[in-house]
């Protein structure tokens, strides 16, 4: 329980409202020079002045409280985001109100810190940016190399070495700040600048290991969406082995510490001797058993006699010999059976034209057996009118009267 403060205003002083307002705000700030609060974020609100507007709470009570613009703050403010914060109370005389201004503010803990990173990566992750298919193969042998990542640290000067050891390639660095309020855009701002000028084969975002809250700018959305993004392939050297940053799941490929990236992106002399070697071995090889079996066939050769060769050729020419009296004969004997066939055609034409005489002749008998003629011949007669039509009554008048040797014409 905090001691009562002893009162050191009188009952009978009498104060204007700016001189009451201005004893207050000295009072409070001369009290709480500094102070550390710990609680939960809300309404945080982002002033056009830079300033940041919010309030700190807890089960049973909320404060107001402003970052000045200017102020660093080394990672991303989100409401319910449990903080503590190291400030001094101060009043707002226009409102009559009272308020903290914070001078630094840090995550309440590892727990919040890693809530706050698996809530950001299922987030990112939905949108698809730790893909495998955004994954970029590394290039075999790198001609430069860009870094992102502090000039002085550590992990600048141990990428170095390692490539020295290895196989040395040139380097472009673009510096930044790897820790505090400004780290997430600097690296973003590497990131981009390597992949707007085009002028490197894969790049390396490395920093040394730290705390789990010194690595939070790696975790930025910033930064993880322009690793995600880079057409560049990128490798995450972040910390050490047991550190993972939310940029190692967006990087094409993750190494261990910035020691073991340069391991990767660059292969050792040795090992490129050795597989020299391999393949050499592997080309002598294959060179020494393609000529032993050449060899072989040459030596699986029996060379011919020139009378053997002669005698094969003229084989040969018997068999094309016999083919062509077999073809020849055939089309002799097809022309044969059309000859014979063209020395019948009169016999069949004779034959043809007598059947039809005698077609013709039945016809015409039955035809002259048919005709009225010969009904004409028994006796019969045919009487027609002046129109030539036949007279079947007694009332027409008839004109002529046909027998059978001519026509009778009658007078009117």
């Amino acid at each position: 329980m905090l001691p009562k403060p002893e009162p050191f205003v009188k009952p009978d002083m009498i104060f204007s409202v700016s001189d009451a307002s201005a004893l207050l705000k000295k009072v409070v700030e001369t009290a709480f020079p500094e102070i550390r609060i710990r609680g939960e974020l809300s309404q945080i609100t982002h002033a056009s002045s830079g300033h940041l507007y919010m309030t700190i709470k807890d089960s049973d009570a909320a404060i107001n409280a402003i970052i000045w613009r200017g102020t660093p703050v080394g990672f991303k403010l989100e409401e319910g985001m449990e903080v503590i914060i190291t400030g001094r109370f101060t009043t707002y005389p226009a409102r009559s109100n009272y308020q903290i201004i914070i001078n630094s503010i840090e995550m309440a803990g590892v727990g919040a810190i890693l809530k706050m990173l698996e809530e950001r990566k299922r987030k990112l992750a939905a949108e698809g940016l730790f893909d495998a298919s955004l994954k970029k193969p590394l290039p075999r042998f790198p001609q430069t190399i860009g870094v992102v990542t502090s000039p002085t640290g550590a992990a600048f000067q141990d990428i170095q070495n390692r490539l020295r050891e290895r196989f040395p390639v040139h380097v472009l660095l673009y510096p930044a700040t790897v820790q505090g309020a400004n780290a997430a855009t600097e690296v973003t701002a590497g990131i981009e600048y390597f992949n707007r000028m085009n002028n490197v084969d894969v790049i390396i975002v490395a920093r040394g290991g730290g705390a789990l809250e010194d690595l939070l700018p790696f975790s930025e959305e910033i930064v993880v969406r322009a690793a995600a993004h880079s057409h560049i392939p990128l490798i995450s050297g972040v910390g050490h082995e047991p550190d993972w940053m939310l940029i190692d799941f967006a990087a094409d490929v993750r190494a261990p510490t910035p020691t073991g990236a340069a391991e990767m992106v660059v292969p050792t002399k040795i090992s490129l001797i050795q597989e020299i070697d391999n393949l050499s071995h592997r080309l002598s090889s294959a060179f020494v058993g393609r000529l032993t079996n050449l060899k072989q066939q040459i030596a699986s050769i029996t060379p011919k006699s020139p009378k053997q060769v002669l005698m094969e050729q003229s084989q040969r020419l018997d068999d094309i010999a016999r083919t062509m009296t077999l073809i020849i004969d055939t089309k002799i004997q097809s022309a044969h059976q059309k000859i014979d066939l063209m020395a019948r055609f009169p016999i069949i034409l004779e034959t043809k034209f007598n059947s039809l005489n005698q077609s013709i002749m039945h016809m015409g008998q039955m035809l002259k057996s048919l005709s009225y003629k010969n009904v004409l011949q028994r006796g019969y007669a045919i009487v027609r009118d002046v129109n030539n039509n036949i007279v079947s009554t007694s009332a027409a008048i008839p004109a002529a009267i046909e027998f059978a040797d001519g026509v009778l014409k009658l007078d009117k």
